[in-house]
Parts: C-alpha cells; structure tokens; sequence
C-alpha cells in the first residue's frame, strides 16, 4: 500500500539539498472524538505525552508534542475534539478548537479509516474549508484494523468530500499509530508545510506543558480506566503540590506528589474509589508508573476524591479546576 498522498503541495526545497532552510511550526490534529489524535502524537513524538483514552472526549488541554529533526522541529498541538456542545463546558472546548485553528501552520484532519464519513466529519470539513490559508492534511488513522480495499474506498472517500466542500487536501496519507505505519512519512510530509525559521523550543523538550498539568492527565487518565461510561466528563484531576522529599540521600530522591481527584456527584464517589479502596489504589499505582517514567524519578502518591458539584456547569468551578 504505497503513500497514497495526494500530493498539491510544493515544496520548493528538496530533503537532499545541502541548504535546505530549517522549518518550524505548529501543526494540530483535528477530527471527531476518539479518532486516534492523541495515540498519532504520541507515535509522532516518540513519548507518551496526550494521554489516550478509548472512550471520546479525554484531552482537555492544548498539549503540545515536539518533533525534533536536524532539519525541522513539528510542534504538535493537541485540540480536544470538535462536536455539538451540550455544556458550558463543551463550548469552551470548541472555543479552543477554532483559536487553535486559526494560529497553526498546518491542520492534520483524522479519520478512521474503520468508520464511513458522518455528519460530524462533515460538519469539521465545512469548518476547515471556511479556514483558507492554512494547508490541511487527510490522516487516514487505524489502517490496521481494515483491508487495502476499504483502505482505499476511504482514501477516495476522503478525496471527494474535499472537493464537494470546496477544501482541497495539500495531502491525503493513511497511517497506523499502534503498528507504527508511515508516522515517519506523514511527518515527513508535514515539514515542507512548516514556514522557514530557526527551532522554537530547545532540543531534549518533549512537549511545553507544566509538568504538573501533565502529571493531573496521567491520574485522569488512569481513573477513567475501566469506569464504565458514567464517568467520562466528570472526573477532573488537580495536582495540589510536587515537593521533593527532604532529607533524602541524593541518589535516592523522592517525589512527594498530592493530588485530588474532583466528581460532580457524592454517588460517584463509590465507583471511583472501589469496594475498600481497591479502585483508587489500582488507579494510584498505575498512574505512578506513567508519572516516574514522565519524571524520570521515583514518586510518592496521595491520591484523594473530592466532589465539586456540578463543576462542569459552573463557571467558578470550572475555573478553579484550570478550564
């Protein structure tokens, strides 16, 4: 299955040539919940950075991964996905998806390809197509989990709704994040996209994000785990204080992290927490691993749940808990 790009984009400057000019810039996957954007950054940046869920609507914040390569650095901009909102809350994820739009360099757009187009990929195209000087790239996500013929239904697919709404792909690329197919191709299709200019970040930085709003996502995510589908917007993760443990020999360093896990209601607060705690401690151990691998030190954890009322539709709460 060949790179199937669809390629408009000219990009005067050839890989090979000894003094190609240095690109940087922002790129950011868009695409209905759950269409693999996180699973493609984190293949992309080659470390866990946006946490990943299987279940829609996970990613809060705009994380951003870093693509280094001698002759470009690819910021990735981690927007939530776009949809009909039906809180408070969900408008201001939207909000944030048309700001972010209108300030990258290039728009990655991510559709499975085990899933026909719908009305809510229509609804993105419509609104891409509204953005007119910002180059926008077809990711075709989870090609592993079908055939090169629904592979290439898709591709076509995918090609005609562009330009039955008026949005013409710089380029069309199937890839497959969890077996690691063409990630290394789209980035290298993205780069020519980027404008000429020095790095924006220094060279060992993974992503821009305060470690402590990462370390919050890590625990999130560990908590949505295994919840059945009555929890996913309603748990919020706020790490209260990181504070190295004192008086510890400097080649045993400890991390002591607090942090609180909000619901909405007091009847969630069981389901979290698990028959005599088994729930939180799982949650506490797991989440451990990802943050001592993030940090790169060994952590101690206190986990506490907390309820605050209806935080999503509550301006001051949702303020207090960092939206």
């Amino acid at each position: 299955m060949g790179a199937m790009s669809a390629r408009t984009s000219s990009s005067e400057t050839s890989p090979e040539s000894a003094e190609a000019p240095h690109r940087a810039g922002f790129a950011c996957f868009v695409g209905r919940p759950n269409a693999g954007k996180s699973t493609l950054t984190n293949a992309l940046v080659g470390q866990k950075v946006a946490i990943t869920s299987n279940r829609p609507q996970t990613t809060r914040h705009t994380v951003r991964g870093i693509v280094h390569r001698p002759e470009a650095q690819l910021i990735l901009v981690d927007t939530p996905g776009l949809h009909k909102p039906r809180t408070l809350l969900g408008e201001r994820l939207n909000d944030v998806v048309r700001t972010t739009w209108a300030e990258v360099d290039v728009i990655g757009f991510c559709l499975p390809a085990n899933e026909k187009l719908g009305p809510g990929d229509r609804f993105i195209v419509k609104e891409l197509a509204g953005i007119k000087k910002t180059p926008k790239v077809a990711v075709v996500t989870k090609t592993d989990l079908v055939d090169p013929k629904t592979l290439a239904e898709q591709l076509i697919a995918i090609d005609q709704i562009g330009r039955e709404l008026g949005l013409e792909w710089a380029e069309i690329v199937p890839v497959s994040a969890v077996g690691d197919q063409q990630v290394g191709l789209l980035a290298d299709l993205l780069v020519p996209l980027l404008p000429e200019s020095p790095p924006l970040y220094p060279e060992g930085d993974l992503t821009d994000e305060p470690e402590q709003v990462m370390v919050a996502e890590l625990i999130r995510e560990a908590a949505l785990e295994g919840v059945r589908d009555e929890l996913p917007h309603s748990i919020a993760v706020v790490v209260e204080e990181m504070l190295p443990r004192e008086d510890r020999p400097a080649d045993r360093p400890l991390l002591d992290i607090h942090a609180n896990v909000y619901i909405e209601r007091p009847s969630q607060k069981g389901i979290i927490i698990g028959p005599k705690g088994k729930r939180l401690k799982e949650v506490g151990t797991k989440s451990r691993k990802h943050i001592e691998a993030l940090l790169g030190t060994p952590v101690f954890l206190d986990l506490h749940v907390k309820v605050a009322k209806d935080w999503q539709r509550d301006p001051k709460q949702l303020r207090k808990l960092g939206f």
